[in-house]
């Protein structure tokens, strides 16, 4: 009798366990917190322009993060510029692919070359979200001198990148889409308009924006749904820093340049994170850039 009791008993205690965990909800990848190292520079004394570097880890959630990447073009009148693109495009779309299966929100921001996305599913997607109200205007944002401290004036102005003697051709037109390397999935949205960009965010309650894309010192800064935008609407934004390129004229030292603008936009606007942080795999390097600091 014991025994067919304790027999019955475990029976009972199995059953009820086996119950316990198809009834217990699995969290999903959106559901769980996402730790990520941001770093900036913050003024040691506010008399003078003297900075130290400060890492956090910080906790995001990924439903509440969007990706926008600014530019990444199918080709440019910069030869340097354009291959850059090519070379840094692949490990973007493995970072854009673990990000969505993470939860965040992709937007393909290729400016000028809204005419190509007509009628596809994430065009609609940016264009009916309905339109939040902001006091900011969207514009483009140009170096603000009352906000941000002194910028060189090879990193302020655009200019051909090549480390050629001259620069390699006339600036003209010649994307017409984003990169085709970067793929375009079905919960994404396209847009290059910071009002549809916003209204994206507002309706998803996106409060954390991550800017990639090119060229930092340029259109990642000063599109309407770029870096100096985000600020001036308050959110909370960070510049993928080792998936971004600068464009400006210095022959030579062309990354010495974009680490000057990565260190102007991590004192004077944002934090910056590497795609370690989403994938938790070895951040972007190109090649001949001797050390991502």
């Amino acid at each position: 009798m014991f025994r067919e009791t304790s027999r019955r008993f475990h029976l009972f205690l199995t059953l009820g366990i086996i119950v316990l965990i198809l009834h217990t909800p699995v969290p999903t990848a959106a559901e769980d917190n996402w730790v990520v190292e941001t770093r900036e520079r913050v003024k040691v004394d506010e008399k003078q322009d003297e900075f130290r570097v400060v890492k956090k880890n910080v906790i995001w959630r990924p439903e509440k993060t969007a990706i926008v990447i600014v530019d990444m073009w199918d080709d440019h009148h910069c030869k340097s510029a354009a291959q850059r693109v090519v070379e840094m495009a692949p490990h973007m779309n493995r970072v854009i692919i673990t990000a969505r299966e993470k939860g965040m929100l992709i937007v393909h921001a290729p400016s000028d070359c809204m005419d190509f996305y007509e009628g596809s599913v994430q065009r609609r997607r940016a264009k009916e979200a309905p339109i939040a109200k902001t006091p900011v205007k969207f514009q483009w944002n140009y170096f603000n001198p009352e906000k941000e401290g002194a910028l060189s004036p090879k990193l302020e102005e655009a200019g051909c990148s090549c480390d050629t003697p001259e620069p390699c051709g006339p600036d003209v037109r010649v994307w017409n889409r984003q990169i085709a390397a970067i793929e375009i999935s079905e919960p994404d949205a396209i847009s290059d308009k910071g009002q549809e960009v916003y209204n994206l965010l507002e309706q998803r309650g996106i409060d954390n924006v991550i800017v990639m894309g090119v060229h930092t010192n340029r259109c990642v800064l000063g599109r309407p749904f770029g870096i100096r935008q985000m600020v001036y609407l308050g959110k909370n934004v960070a510049l993928c820093r080792d998936l971004t390129d600068s464009y400006h004229r210095d022959p030579g030292r062309h990354f010495e340049g974009l680490d000057e603008i990565i260190n102007h936009v991590e004192e004077y606007w944002c934090p910056t994170i590497t795609s370690e942080s989403i994938t938790g795999e070895p951040a972007f390097r190109f090649e001949g850039r001797l050390s991502l600091r």
